[in-house]
């Protein structure tokens, strides 16, 4: 409220259902998430995303029906209360409805093109972007034979070439076969908006400061330069949102165990690698004044027997973030009891160090040294001292239903 920073609210998969079916389901979505807060001094929303990737592959078509009718009554909605014009709708998609060997002949996928033709076209007609989110990380991470330099953008020997145009990085190519759909359908003019992009920082080989640093730097140096794309010269996307602000500890990874580790800033607030958003030479700045929880950790006691300490660790685990662990990850090599140390300390911390949850049956104890080895470090947490120092990421993950991708940052 207030701050002037510009808003997408988005609207989960699971809501499109009701939506689609009722304007006066839409009438009250409206009214309780977007025009109670469109006031003097209020929140700058200028997107509506109507559901999440809904024609992900993954999902075979489960909400495909709903998006067209959601969109008709959402826009009847919004131009109830005379924001039509200013508050756009847009639907999200992930980089899979459109497919090809080499960017110039981008399609969408066969069973999305009578559907892609009625989005556009009502995106078009209203003055909306086609959102898209690139991700060359899960290129390079789903894909053992994928060229690693092309997923960055400081050239590469792996250069796709296409007719007189030549790609030297995953994003541009990505982008221009989706550019080339568009113009199949006649829309080869369309804004794209990317919806998110980025590289996480840890819980996976590939996924970690270096490379996200150096894939996050060169997609802003790339875009301030307004060199577009081979299909796009000149013309780079209108807007760019970095994947994401913050890690999102609580998040699901069953696409894999990086996926609470996008973050540019740690859980409290502090950059995790210089990073210069386009703004002159200014970098990152951290999060000033934040209230650290005393100097302690919570470990495995050295003096007792760790047979029983798989069902503490699940515990800990299943509350806490324990994916740095995995392999891949800053603290996959601290060996057994570093990692029940690890887990512990974890929850100890999210507990804001309540005595009792280092307990773990005798099996945990607080210490005053810190246990951190090499890059993995054993947090501690922060307080609750005012409401807006961060806590760790279980407690203020933010509600699906309010901002649907956790947290962007804005690039243009």
């Amino acid at each position: 409220m207030g701050s002037g920073i510009q808003v997408m609210v988005g609207i989960p998969n699971e809501m499109l259902a009701a939506l689609s079916s009722s304007t006066v389901a839409s009438d009250l979505w409206v009214r309780q998430n977007v025009s109670r807060y469109v006031v003097k001094g209020g929140v700058d929303i200028r997107y509506v995303a109507v559901g999440n990737e809904p024609f992900l592959s993954s999902y075979s078509g489960q909400y495909e029906s709903y998006v067209m009718p959601a969109l008709l009554n959402l826009e009847q909605s919004l131009a109830k209360v005379n924001l039509a014009s200013y508050i756009k709708l847009v639907v999200p998609c992930n980089a899979d409805a459109y497919e090809s060997s080499i960017p110039s002949q981008g399609a969408f996928r066969p069973e999305l093109t009578e559907i892609m033709t009625q989005l556009v076209s009502f995106l078009n007609s209203n003055g909306s972007p086609f959102v898209v989110n690139i991700y060359p990380f899960l290129s390079l991470y789903g894909n053992s034979d994928f060229p690693q330099e092309y997923a960055f953008f400081e050239g590469t020997t792996h250069a796709v070439t296409d007719g007189p145009n030549v790609y030297y990085n995953a994003f541009d190519g990505n982008f221009d076969t989706l550019v080339a759909a568009l113009s199949k359908i006649g829309y080869g003019q369309m804004p794209i908006i990317i919806g998110e992009v980025g590289w996480p920082t840890d819980g996976a080989i590939g996924a970690n400061l270096t490379a996200a640093r150096f894939f996050n730097q060169g997609l802003i140096n790339h875009v301030v330069s307004n060199k577009g794309t081979p299909l796009r010269p000149g013309v780079p996307p209108m807007d760019i949102y970095l994947f994401s602000l913050l890690d999102e500890g609580a998040k699901s990874i069953l696409p894999g165990t990086f996926e609470r580790h996008w973050g540019i800033f740690s859980f409290d607030g502090q950059a995790k690698y210089p990073l210069n958003l386009g703004m002159a030479n200014r970098l990152l700045k951290n999060a000033r004044n934040v209230q650290y929880l005393p100097s302690r950790w919570c470990v495995a006691n050295p003096s007792t027997d760790f047979s029983a300490v798989t069902n503490h660790m699940k515990l800990a685990c299943s509350v806490a973030d324990c994916t740095t662990l995995n392999y891949g990850g800053s603290c996959n090599g601290i060996g057994a009891k570093g990692n029940i140390s690890y887990a512990f300390n974890s929850y100890y911390q999210l507990q804001l160090q309540n005595s009792q949850s280092c307990d773990f049956d005798g099996l945990g104890m607080v210490t005053f040294l810190d246990p951190s080895v090499g890059d993995c470090r054993f947090l501690v947490g922060v307080t609750d001292v005012s409401s807006s120092s961060f806590r760790l990421v279980r407690r203020w993950a933010i509600p699906w239903g309010l901002i649907m991708w956790g947290f962007w940052v804005f690039v243009m």
